[in-house]
C-alpha cells in the first residue's frame, strides 16, 4: 500500500467534514423559510483495495469517506396529511366566513334588522287603529311601510353583492390553481432532470411542496410523488399536474345571483370539474342555486319570500276593510313583475284617504281593520314567523360551519406541527452538528499534519542518520 494513502483518506475527511459544515450553514440560513426542509450529510466508508491474491498483502485499512448525497429529511406520509387537512379547512373555513358575513348583514337580532322594523310596522297600524282619524299617524305607517320596503330590498342587494363577491373571489382562485400548477410542472421537470444528474433537488422540492400545499388548500387536489420524483396532481379524479405538463381550468356560470343557475368550474375546453373541496370547494357550495343548498341563494331566496309574505298578507287582510268614504280597500303592497320580490315590493297608497282601516259597515271612524292589521304580526303564519324561522336556520348552520372551521383549522395545525417536528430546523440540534463536523475537519487535518511529517523524514532525511 502506498505511504500516500494516508493524504487520500485525510483529504476525503477534510471535503466531507467542509460539506457537512456547508450543508449546517444551509440549515440554519433558511430555519425560518417557508417550507424549508432540513438535510443531512449521507456519507459512506470507503473500503480497502481489493487484492489479486488472498496472501498478496497484509491487513488494508479503507481509503476514507465518500459523500453519497444530501438527503432531505422530510415525510411523504405527513407531507400528505397536511395537504388533505388544509383542503378539508379551506372548505369549511371558507363557508364558515361566508356565514358569519351573512348573518352580520341581516344584523339580527338588533334595531337594525328586518324583525324590529316588522315589528315597528305592525305597532304603526295598532296606533292608527286607535286614532283613525289622525293624519300624523297614518303618516306614521306610509313611512314604515316604505322603510320596511327599502331595507327588504338592501337585504337583498346586500346579500346579491356577497354572491357577486364570492363570484369574483372563485375566478381569482382558478387562476391561482392555474398559475401554481404550471409552476409546480415546470418544477417537476427540473426535479427529475437534477435527480437523473445525480444532484441534489432537495430544494425545488421544497418549494414545489409549498405549492402543492397551497393548490391542495385552494381546490382540494391531491398529489401523489412518482417513481421518476415527480408529483401529479388530481382534481375530480383527473390529473392537474402530470409530470412537466399541466392542465387549466376555467369558471363557467351566470354572473348575478338572480339567474338560478350553478357556477362549475371545467378543464379549459372539456368537461366539468366537481371540486369539493378546499377554499374554491367552499366558495362553489356557498354561490351554489337555492335548490341545490348555496346560503347565498337561500337567503336572497328568504328576502323573496318575505316580501311575498308580507305583502299577501297585508293586501288581503287590507282588502277586507274599507275606507274614509266608504269605498273597499285595495291593495296595500305591489309586486313588480320580472323582478325579484325583494325589489319590486313597493306601497301603494300615498296617503290616509286609501287606507281601509274600518271594518265594512262601522263607519267612517272605525279601525277594527287596522287593528286586523297589526294583529298579522302575531300569526303564526305570518311574515314576522316565517323570518323568524329563516334567522334561526341561519345562525343555527352559521355556527355548525363555524364549529366545522374551527375542527378543520385545528386538524391542520395540528398536521403541521407534525410535519414540522421532522422537517423544521432545530438550531440546538445544528449547533451540535456544525461542532461535530468542525471537530472532525480539525481531526482530518491534524492526520494529514501527521502523514505529511512522516512522509518528510521519510523522503528528506532516510539514509542520514549517521552522517
Amino acid at each position: 500500500m502506498s505511504t500516500f494513502s494516508g493524504l487520500n483518506a485525510a483529504s476525503s475527511a477534510l471535503a466531507a467534514a467542509r460539506r457537512g459544515m456547508d450543508l449546517v450553514g444551509q440549515n440554519i440560513a433558511n430555519q425560518s423559510t417557508q417550507g424549508y426542509t432540513r438535510q443531512r450529510l449521507e456519507t459512506s466508508a470507503v473500503g480497502a483495495v481489493a487484492v489479486a491474491g488472498k496472501f498478496a498483502v497484509g491487513v488494508q485499512p479503507g481509503q476514507g469517506v465518500s459523500v453519497d448525497g444530501i438527503a432531505r429529511l422530510g415525510d411523504g406520509v405527513l407531507d400528505a396529511r397536511v395537504r388533505d387537512t388544509l383542503a378539508s379547512s379551506g372548505y369549511w373555513s371558507t363557508r364558515a366566513s361566508a356565514a358569519v358575513s351573512a348573518e352580520a348583514t341581516l344584523a339580527e337580532p338588533t334595531v337594525n334588522g328586518l324583525s324590529d322594523r316588522l315589528a315597528t310596522f305592525w305597532a304603526g297600524w295598532q296606533d292608527l287603529s286607535n286614532a283613525p282619524d289622525s293624519t300624523a299617524a297614518a303618516a306614521v305607517v306610509l313611512t314604515g311601510a316604505e322603510t320596511l320596503v327599502a331595507q327588504i330590498a338592501d337585504g337583498y342587494r346586500g346579500i346579491a353583492k356577497q354572491w357577486s363577491d364570492a363570484r369574483d373571489a372563485a375566478g381569482v382562485m382558478v387562476a391561482q390553481v392555474n398559475a401554481a400548477a404550471a409552476e409546480i410542472a415546470e418544477l417537476n421537470g427540473a426535479i427529475r432532470d437534477t435527480l437523473a444528474s445525480g444532484a441534489s433537488a432537495n430544494e425545488l422540492v421544497d418549494r414545489r411542496n409549498v405549492l402543492a400545499q397551497g393548490v391542495a388548500r385552494l381546490s382540494g387536489a391531491v398529489g401523489t410523488i412518482e417513481q421518476d420524483g415527480t408529483m401529479t396532481l388530481r382534481l375530480d379524479g383527473n390529473a392537474l399536474v402530470s409530470g412537466a405538463d399541466a392542465r387549466r381550468l376555467t369558471l363557467d356560470g351566470p354572473p348575478s345571483i338572480e339567474a338560478g343557475t350553478p357556477t362549475t368550474v371545467r378543464w379549459e375546453g372539456g368537461a366539468a370539474v366537481v371540486v369539493s373541496s378546499g377554499e374554491l370547494g367552499g366558495l362553489l357550495s356557498v354561490i351554489a342555486p337555492a335548490d341545490e343548498g348555496g346560503a347565498l341563494a337561500g337567503l336572497a331566496h328568504s328576502h323573496n319570500g318575505l316580501a311575498a309574505a308580507l305583502a299577501e298578507a297585508v293586501n288581503a287582510q287590507h282588502r277586507q276593510g274599507t275606507t274614509a268614504a266608504g269605498a273597499p280597500g285595495g291593495d296595500f303592497f305591489s309586486l313588480a313583475a320580472g323582478a325579484p320580490a325583494a325589489l319590486g315590493l313597493a306601497v301603494v297608497p300615498t296617503g290616509r284617504s286609501e287606507l281601509a282601516l274600518a271594518a265594512p259597515g262601522a263607519g267612517a271612524l272605525d279601525g277594527g281593520n287596522a287593528d286586523a292589521l297589526a294583529g298579522i304580526g302575531e300569526r303564526a303564519d305570518g311574515p314576522d314567523a316565517f323570518w323568524a324561522d329563516v334567522v334561526s336556520r341561519l345562525a343555527v348552520d352559521t355556527a355548525a360551519d363555524v364549529g366545522r372551521a374551527t375542527r378543520a383549522e385545528t386538524g391542520a395545525v395540528a398536521a403541521v406541527a407534525a410535519q414540522q417536528s421532522v422537517a423544521g430546523v432545530d438550531t440546538d440540534e445544528e449547533t451540535v452538528n456544525l461542532l461535530m463536523y468542525q471537530t472532525a475537519y480539525q481531526a482530518a487535518a491534524r492526520v494529514m499534519t501527521a502523514v505529511d511529517e512522516a512522509l518528510d523524514v521519510l523522503i528528506n532525511r532516510t539514509g542520514l542518520v549517521g552522517r
